[in-house]
């Protein structure tokens, strides 16, 4: 952005220069507002996203049980079942495309009893109305042949289903959508929004733009957006879900995904076990309505209730096998009184032309996101006539991991450039030039979670504690990055206030 360009001040609003107009600005680079982008990508659109984190992904989009839904969960008719249904038949295309991986892991919903097998049918009925195909409620002792560490009366096989890595999902999706020219500004918050002759001009931290087309997709936060120019017709019901992350030694307690008789009261589907892409477990979420939108901390009483759930599952998990806990926000419009389930959102409001509101995307919003941001799409086509770009690059090409590459191409590697041959994370066998490629990533993003969520150093059993401090070496001699300004994941979460002769900690 040129500091030099003028600008033009109308009453209290600032009105910037073309430098800074955009034809489409998409509020909030979760995976909703990154699938977006990337469905937009393809157009002859100059297009841009706010995020207020220092990354993609960087709230609930990265703490998710990562299932790809099969549409059994969803009522019949719900935008949600539609979503769901629709985006879960383009996962294997567009893994292939975007370069992220997918498992068809299959689920298990499982009862106990006689009432709960009762349950079983109701879903599966729910699934053959939504076009699920290939339902099968089992016998227990069916169920254990398959899954020999649950016990259960009856299961419900629904083959469907699937697991990814959310935060490498939408990462892959803002990738590709910043490869075909879309702008991604990291750390920027939008504070104002104002439509006058027929444009939006929008505050931030970071400076004033201004587009024609405003796509509201800012989870939790997406009333507050609308608030700036309108008045909202719904309320925000924040949701918050905690898991427990297995050490990799215990990822044989499953081959498939767990899940109990969905909680009614809730609107939610209950602590369920999950396998991931790279074969830890997973143990929740719970479900705790609370007031603060980003109050993602792990509390020690659902901690403990987890294990005691998922217990009830698999009597044989361990509790000593916990290496790490996260939480996120569910973005609810039904209140926990009301039974916490409402349908999705997706309109364009009837108050402010232009303005595109998504608005309680929930689960399955990962699973159906594709598909949200293809309606997404006609939308804006009904502004604007969406021409194709001769030039778009319809590929994102990921290269292997090093461990997973074989000899031969490993000493390729370490011949061209001795960095591939310097482990940086023991625990997941990371090296110095996968942190450096990550570090290199197309967004801009230069956090240690940055790294973490694309090249997965300081995922494993020490969670960081070896690797995390060679990995500020690199960020600060082979990125000039200055180490008081080198971030844990967040625009407030430095890791260093100074050196320590330098800083009293304790004067005031």
């Amino acid at each position: 952005m040129n500091k030099n360009l003028p600008n033009i001040f109308i009453g209290a609003c600032f009105f910037p220069t073309t430098m800074n107009h955009f034809d489409v600005v998409i509020v909030g680079g979760g995976v909703i507002g990154s699938a977006i982008a990337q469905q937009i990508s393809r157009y002859e659109l100059n297009v841009a996203v706010f995020e207020k984190g220092s990354d993609v992904a960087s709230a609930t989009s990265k703490a998710n049980s990562g299932v790809i839904h099969s549409g059994i969960n969803s009522a019949a008719g719900s935008l949600k079942a539609r979503f769901c249904i629709e985006g879960n038949k383009q996962f294997n295309q567009l893994s292939k495309d975007l370069g992220f991986s997918i498992k068809w892991v299959g689920k298990y919903h499982i009862a106990k009893d006689e009432n709960e097998e009762k349950e079983l049918l109701k879903l599966k009925q729910v699934g053959i109305q939504n076009g699920v195909t290939d339902l099968e409620i089992i016998d227990g002792k069916e169920v254990a042949k398959k899954e020999p560490n649950v016990s259960c009366y009856k299961g419900l096989w629904v083959p469907t289903a699937g697991i990814l890595q959310p935060f490498e999902f939408t990462i892959a999706l803002a990738e590709h959508a910043a490869i075909n020219k879309v702008r991604f500004f990291l750390e920027t918050k939008v504070i104002g929004l104002k439509k006058q002759n027929d444009k939006f001009y929008i505050k931030t931290n970071k400076g004033d733009f201004s587009a024609d087309i405003v796509v509201n997709s800012a989870g939790v936060n997406c009333r507050d957006i609308i608030s700036m120019i309108e008045e909202p017709d719904f309320n925000i019901y924040p949701c918050r879900g905690e898991y427990l992350i297995l050490d990799k030694k215990y990822g044989s307690l499953i081959n498939s995904i767990i899940y109990p008789v969905p909680v009614k009261e809730l609107g939610v589907l209950g602590v369920h076990i999950t396998p991931t892409i790279e074969g830890n477990i997973l143990l929740g979420p719970s479900a705790e309505f609370i007031d603060e939108e980003d109050d993602v901390q792990n509390t020690q009483k659902t901690m403990k209730n987890l294990i005691i759930e998922a217990k009830e599952i698999i009597s044989s998990i361990p509790e000593k096998g916990v290496i790490a806990g996260f939480s996120g926000i569910r973005c609810k419009l039904a209140s926990e009184k009301e039974g916490g389930w409402a349908d999705f959102r997706v309109e364009e409001s009837t108050q402010t032309s232009g303005l595109i509101n998504l608005l309680g995307i929930e689960s399955p919003g990962l699973t159906g996101s594709v598909a949200i941001a293809k309606e997404v799409e006609k939308l804006i086509n009904n502004h604007k006539e969406l021409e194709a770009k001769s030039d778009f690059i319809s590929k994102r090409v990921k290269q292997k991991r090093f461990i997973e590459k074989t000899t031969t191409e490993q000493n390729i590697l370490i011949k061209q450039d001795p960095r591939w041959g310097r482990f940086i994370c023991r625990c997941e066998n990371v090296t110095e030039a996968e942190v450096i490629n990550a570090l290199n990533n197309p967004l801009g993003a230069k956090t240690i979670a940055s790294v973490k969520y694309r090249c997965r150093a300081g995922m494993g059993r020490c969670q960081g504690g070896f690797c995390t401090q060679h990995i500020v070496k690199i960020m600060e001699e082979q990125f000039n990055q200055n180490i008081n300004n080198i971030k844990l994941k967040s625009p407030k979460s430095n890791l260093f206030m100074g050196r320590t002769r330098e800083v009293n900690i304790y004067k005031k």
